[in-house]
């Protein structure tokens, strides 16, 4: 069962949009970075809908599936950094809220 392309970019933009308010309206830093995975994840689905959306039955376009490659590359960087820093900000400040970075601290 195959569904469709446009299905997926639907798919993609809801979570997009989810991450987007989630980023923009919580204010726990680990659920910070939860929004800005779940929007990578989205752009991941988005590139590999456009290339099952572009591809020919013959010959399947594999560009999609390589940037998403890449980008899931990318985001185990961002989450590793991410958490270090989350950590660091426990370890600091004793919370993990994002209203607690208001100022760079020697």
């Amino acid at each position: 069962m195959n569904v469709p392309a446009e299905h997926l970019i639907y798919l993609s933009t809801g979570l997009f949009g989810i991450g987007v308010l989630g980023f923009c309206l919580r204010r726990n830093a680990i659920v910070v970075l939860m929004c800005v995975e779940l929007m990578l994840n989205a752009a991941i689905l988005t590139l590999l809908a456009a290339s099952r959306l572009h591809s020919s039955p013959g010959a399947p376009d594999l560009a999609g599936p390589v940037f998403g490659i890449f980008v899931i590359v990318v985001a185990a960087a961002e989450a590793a950094v991410g958490l270090a820093l989350v950590i660091a900000l426990y370890r600091q400040k004793q919370t993990v809220a994002a209203d607690a970075l208001n100022e760079m601290g020697g």
